[in-house]
């Protein structure tokens, strides 16, 4: 098996990390604008070689793990150059944008719009991490409009790997996606620097900071060039999201004003349930 990852960082190289222990014998060839992080790939053994666009017509799987702004230009030539045979995945947060980008593409039935619910913090090839997916969600977009014997061949990686499958329409997706992923992401940026710019001694957060807050404030850590696109191309979206959570943060501000403990008490309670809902899903950590 030949498996090309454009972007050996974490999401591409956690993802041929799994594929080599599960296919001992295959061939993974790395594709990256960054010549540091193919080296570092190449050092860490993600990777078998450096490789290019010229990969693609002979290979059996492209997994595509880059910044969706540059995802949405770079998807049409990795189509232009993938083989019939070849079975072209994306990992990008937002699916709407980017499948319209493809949907009159010659090879469209090459593609398969996915998003891997999996991740950390961490950015790069040494934030790769063997086992990233499994018993993760892989939410699957416009399904019936890739190859049905290619749809077989990236399902059965995901089965191996561990993953739950979810199919949805892209827009349901980045609706969806907006509240629990790029909201929480917003949510900690925000809350860290709010904390920067009330404690400007940092030795204070250092020695002040316990579990709570480092938990809460951990996407914070996340890259920017990474989520900026994310938010730009999930814009109406976000906005929703932030707008109620703007409006739920002013009623429990208010309430406190009031006094009014017994529903600041009661809105904590009512919100505990969410411990029943995430149940069950695993956290990852580095």
């Amino acid at each position: 098996m030949k498996v090309v990852i454009i972007g050996v960082g974490l999401i591409g190289g956690s993802f041929a990390k799994d594929v080599k222990k599960l296919h001992p014998e295959a061939e993974i060839i790395g594709v990256d604008k960054s010549e540091t992080h193919l080296d570092e790939a190449l050092q860490l053994q993600i990777i078998d070689k450096k490789g290019g666009y010229q990969d693609l017509a002979t290979a059996d799987l492209v997994y595509v793990g880059i910044p969706v702004n540059v995802l949405v230009t770079e998807l049409p030539k990795i189509l232009d150059a993938a083989g019939d045979d070849t079975v072209v995945i994306d990992a990008g947060s937002t699916k709407r944008l980017i499948c319209e980008q493809v949907a009159e593409h010659p090879n469209r039935r090459n593609f398969m719009a996915c998003h891997p619910i999996a991740g950390t913090e961490f950015s790069g090839p040494t934030a790769a991490l063997e086992g990233l997916y499994t018993g993760k969600t892989m939410i699957i977009c416009e399904v019936e409009k890739t190859a049905f014997k290619l749809q077989e061949k990236a399902l059965a990686i995901f089965q191996e790997i561990g993953m739950r499958i979810r199919y949805m329409n892209p827009e349901a997706h980045d609706k969806h996606i907006a509240y629990v992923s790029h909201l929480s992401h917003i949510s900690s940026f925000m809350l860290g620097k709010t904390v920067i710019e009330k404690e400007k001694n940092e030795r204070d957060i250092f020695d002040m900071a316990g579990s709570g807050f480092e938990s809460t404030v951990r996407l914070a850590k996340s890259s920017p060039d990474m989520w900026t696109p994310i938010f730009e191309q999930n814009k109406d979206n976000v906005v929703e999201t932030l707008e109620e959570y703007i409006q739920n943060l002013t009623t429990f501000k208010q309430l406190i004003l009031d006094n009014d403990f017994e529903n600041v008490h009661q809105e904590m309670s009512n919100t505990n349930k969410i411990k029943q809902i995430l149940k069950g899903i695993p956290l990852t950590k580095k």
